[in-house]
């Protein structure tokens, strides 16, 4: 049982199946996922089965169900980064990680993650790395940058 899950659905007394979406909201941006338990929980405070919560938070791809990694690396596959040559910069990317799209390093040091559009479509390629962006890459650039992230790492 999480404490911070007890808290969201603490302030929601009396809340229905109308109210799912918002708590799996909060619960997420509370512990950084939707993990079983928390999903458990939620299922027990609005009398739902887990595999209901589950269907709904499946159908969205805003809801991960697995922790992400210390340095979430976004990379943005839009028409102008793909134009530019983003499909180099992922296969860069995941043989330097040892990942693919929507996965986190053994070591929780990095997740990867496709996004549809960044934003920066005038700097593209783009990633973002924990908010950070890299613009006009190009695949060489990609073990500098994780280079950047590992000793950061390492300091710790």
């Amino acid at each position: 049982m999480s404490v911070a899950v007890d808290l969201i659905l603490d302030k929601r007394t009396g809340a229905g199946r109308d109210a799912l979406i918002p708590i799996l909201q909060e619960v997420q941006d509370a512990e950084g996922f939707l993990s079983k338990e928390s999903v458990a929980q939620i299922g027990k405070k609005l009398d739902l089965p887990s595999s209901k919560i589950f269907g709904v938070a499946t159908f969205y791809n805003q809801f991960r169900f697995k922790p992400l990694g210390k340095n979430h690396i976004q990379i943005c596959r839009g028409t102008a980064c793909h134009v530019k040559g983003s499909a180099s910069i992922m296969e860069r990317l995941e043989r330097e990680l040892g990942i693919g799209a929507d996965e986190t390093t053994g070591d929780g040091v990095f997740s990867l993650e496709v996004v549809a559009c960044i934003g920066a479509c005038g700097l593209a390629p783009v990633i973002s790395i924990n908010g950070e962006f890299y613009a006009n890459l190009e695949s060489e650039d990609v073990p500098k940058i994780l280079e950047e992230y590992r000793n950061k790492e390492d300091v710790k």
